[in-house]
């Protein structure tokens, strides 16, 4: 009997490997096909991912029984297409917005203020510093072999990183901006992520919404820290990876992911930013995680692994070289990515109440920014790019 059933396996088997190579063979005739199919099949709508999350979550609430589901469909279908945050975040959980759609709302003169300025940071950000950044990055990846310059390759990368941060977070502003005017409360999506005093901080300050969706659907569903610190590595980096896949179907993404997860493995096995916790060593910890970032940056953004590998090394093997095409988009470059640190710098210490600790004087450096950065956007904006985070 075992015989014949291993015989019959075997036959099972081979049967089983005919059919595959059968349903391969007219998969090719299939693809062959389809290349008579119009353009615009195979076109997503913008914004998929960032309303498909949505959705994902009020569905996975409601079976974890953390939400009641809402009976009302006009409710349901408000929280999925709220159109600020449509189709490039933040990503809002239904516990959040559902009881805000319970009643109508109308905004105060404090909200709309808030919201204002809002919007007027957003639009100067991607329009002024992000839009103007572009073609100095652009310029760098179009070419990568065309030096091999270190300073020129971590200009590049720092211009990258304000360029995809004021773009995406000047988006996330503007529509929590809206949102105010609306009656809404969208939550902080960005917070000073470049300021991370680790990796692990850098993910509390950088695009919240999605590290915390990946936090409580992905990560704590594995298992979380709950056995042991290698099952939690292991967890984690499953979500890291997974959210270099969400970003897209690339090996430079999901590097991109790895990259992130060796960072955060090495904290966590070292714990090496406590020893930097004092306030005189925090600047050194938020320099040795820029650079972390930026070389991570590089798989992002590159458009295949060969120049992601050609842009790494030109940044780790030390070359002094200066000879580089110094364009004008390479001297306005330094000039934006010297405004960027600048205007962090300030808004930071806004935000902390550093720099106008009366809150009198406060308002009037608002209205004083606020103008400024409406003249600025309108004289001195870069030429239109659309919003990064479109594509995704």
């Amino acid at each position: 009997m075992g015989n014949l059933g291993s015989l019959g396996a075997f036959k099972y088997s081979k049967f089983i490997f005919s059919q595959l190579e059968l349903f391969l063979a007219n998969f090719d005739l299939h693809v062959n096909l389809t290349k008579n199919f119009p353009q615009f099949m195979y076109i997503l709508p913008v914004g998929i991912s960032f309303y498909t999350f949505q959705s994902m979550s009020y569905t996975i609430d409601i079976y974890k029984r953390d939400l009641v589901p809402t009976k009302n469909i006009f409710k349901f279908f408000a929280y999925l297409s709220m159109f600020p945050q449509l189709v490039a975040g933040p990503i809002v959980r239904a516990k959040t917005l559902l009881p805000q759609l319970d009643r109508l709302k109308r905004s105060n003169e404090i909200e709309r203020w808030h919201g204002l300025k809002l919007i007027a940071f957003g639009f100067f950000k991607k329009m002024f510093i992000a839009d103007n950044l572009a073609p100095l990055v652009n310029s760098g990846f179009s070419d990568v072999n065309s030096t091999s310059s270190t300073i020129y390759w971590w200009l590049i990368m720092v211009a990258f990183a304000f360029q995809i941060y004021c773009d995406f977070s000047g988006y996330t502003d503007i529509a929590r901006g809206i949102a105010k005017w609306m009656g809404f409360h969208f939550k902080m999506n960005f917070n000073h992520p470049y300021r991370a005093t680790s990796i692990r901080n850098f993910w509390q300050r950088w695009h919240i919404s999605l590290s915390t969706w990946f936090k409580d659907y992905v990560y704590i569903p594995l298992g979380g820290s709950k056995n042991g610190k290698l099952r939690s590595d292991g967890n984690m980096w499953i979500t890291m990876v997974v959210s270099g896949f969400w970003h897209g179907a690339a090996w430079n993404f999901i590097i991109w992911g790895c990259l992130h997860a060796l960072f955060l493995s090495i904290e966590r096995l070292t714990k090496w930013p406590r020893l930097f916790a004092s306030t005189q060593l925090k600047g050194l910890a938020t320099f040795i995680v820029m650079i972390q970032v930026l070389v991570a940056w590089v798989f992002f953004r590159a458009q295949n692994l060969t120049d992601a590998f050609v842009i790494t090394k030109n940044m780790l093997v030390v070359n002094f070289n200066t000879k580089f095409p110094i364009s004008a988009d390479i001297r306005n470059g330094f000039y934006y990515v010297l405004i960027a640190l600048i205007i962090e710098y300030v808004l930071y210490n806004i935000k902390l109440k550093r720099l106008v600790p009366n809150p009198k004087n406060r308002k009037v450096l608002d209205i004083i920014l606020i103008a400024t950065m409406v003249a600025v956007t309108i004289f001195l904006r870069g030429k239109g790019h659309e919003f990064i985070y479109f594509q995704f």
